[in-house]
């Protein structure tokens, strides 16, 4: 299952936000959103858990703990149709 991450703190890179939700079951993958430009994040990211009690765990969480000064906002990541 995917979870949408916000509010990251700019410094936070996909090895750390792994470990952090690696607390909570197996994280099949980590993507931070970087801008095209400058490289920098973008401040979100996404990442997959292992099964959905997994990452209701993590979600659960995390939702709202603050991580370097900024508190995480922490969803079920929706897929958009074009």
């Amino acid at each position: 299952m995917k979870l949408f991450v916000k509010n990251l703190d700019r410094d936070i890179n996909e090895a750390q936000l792994e470990s952090l939700f690696a607390q909570y079951g197996e994280v099949v993958s980590t993507k931070i959103i970087y801008d095209t430009i400058t490289w920098e994040s973008k401040g979100f990211a996404f990442l997959e858990m292992g099964t959905k009690t997994e990452a209701y765990k993590a979600l659960d969480a995390l939702n709202g703990k603050e991580i370097k000064g900024r508190a995480l906002h922490v969803e079920i990541a929706v897929e958009k149709r074009r």
